[in-house]
C-alpha cells in the first residue's frame, strides 16, 4: 500500500501553469526522490502536495483518503511535514526553541522528549548548541536543525526541499547520511534536491522533472546509469 499517492495533478501560480499532469507514488519506508534543472517545477510539485498550493486539476490520496481538498494545516496535523527551501528558522528563538515548535500536532507533543533525545543524538552539533540563536548558526547547521525540526513532528512522510543548497559537499555528506540513518529507521521521505548524482546515490526510486513534467521514473539506481539521465544530469 502506498503512504502517499499524486494521480494527474495540474497546478501553478495565477494564469501560469507550472505542473502539467504530474503523478507519482511514495512506498512506505522509501526514500523517493524528485531531480531535475532549476524551474522544472519540483518546489511547486511539494507545495501542491502540502496544500499550500491548490491543485487545479488531479487528486491527492494519504493513507487512504482522498486529501486534495483539505487545507494545508490539516495535513500537517495528519503528519506531512515539509522542511522548506531556505530552512525558514525562527532566527531569534534558540536551537531547543526552534525544535519544540515543531513539535506542534496533538501527536507530536506526547512524545517531544524521546524526539529530542532522537534528533540531539542524530545531530551532536545542535545537541552542543541547543542554547544559542539559530540565525547565528552556520549553514550547514541550520539545515541540519530544518530537518530536526521537520522530525519533531513524526511526520508519516517527510519532505524535503533542497537539502543541499548552498553547503560544502562535506557538509551536504553528512545530511545525506542522516537520510540514510532515516530510511533504516523507517521514515518515508520524499526528496526535492539539484544535486541530481547525490540524490540518485541515496534514494530508493526517482522521478526525473522536466517542464512541469515526470520525464523518467524508475529505481534510483537503475535510472541513474541510462544514457539520457547521465547525459542530462550526471555530465557523463
Amino acid at each position: 500500500m502506498t503512504v502517499l499517492e499524486v494521480d494527474n495533478i495540474t497546478s501553478g501560480y495565477g494564469e501560469v501553469q507550472i505542473l502539467w499532469g504530474v503523478s507519482l507514488k511514495l512506498e512506505p519506508g522509501k526514500l523517493t526522490a524528485l531531480v531535475g534543472s532549476n524551474g522544472a517545477g519540483k518546489t511547486t510539485m511539494l507545495r501542491t502536495v502540502c496544500g499550500l498550493l491548490k491543485a487545479w486539476q488531479g487528486r491527492v490520496t494519504f493513507d487512504g483518503q482522498d486529501i486534495t481538498r483539505i487545507p494545508a494545516h490539516a495535513r500537517a496535523s495528519a503528519g506531512m511535514t515539509l522542511v522548506p527551501e531556505g530552512r525558514q528558522l525562527f532566527t531569534d528563538m534558540t536551537v531547543h526553541e526552534n525544535l519544540e515548535m515543531g513539535a506542534f500536532t496533538k501527536r507530536s507533543q506526547v512524545h517531544m522528549r524521546r524526539n529530542l533525545e532522537r534528533v540531539y543524538d542524530m545531530f551532536p552539533r545542535l545537541n552542543e548548541r541547543r542554547w544559542q540563536k539559530s540565525g547565528t548558526l552556520s549553514g550547514g547547521e541550520q539545515q541540519m536543525l530544518a530537518v530536526a525540526r521537520g522530525l519533531m513532528a513524526e511526520p508519516r512522510v517527510l519532505m524535503l526541499d533542497e537539502l543541499s543548497l548552498g553547503l560544502s559537499p562535506r557538509l551536504s555528506l553528512d545530511l545525506f547520511a542522516s537520510l540514510q540513518r532515516l530510511k533504516q529507521e523507517g521514515v518515508t521521505m520524499l526528496l526535492v534536491e539539484q544535486n541530481v548524482a547525490m540524490a540518485m546515490a541515496v534514494s530508493d526510486y526517482a522521478y526525473v522533472f522536466a517542464e512541469g513534467k515526470v520525464q523518467f521514473e524508475g529505481p534510483a539506481r537503475e535510472l541513474a546509469k541510462t544514457p539520457e539521465i547521465r547525459a542530462a544530469y550526471l555530465g557523463v
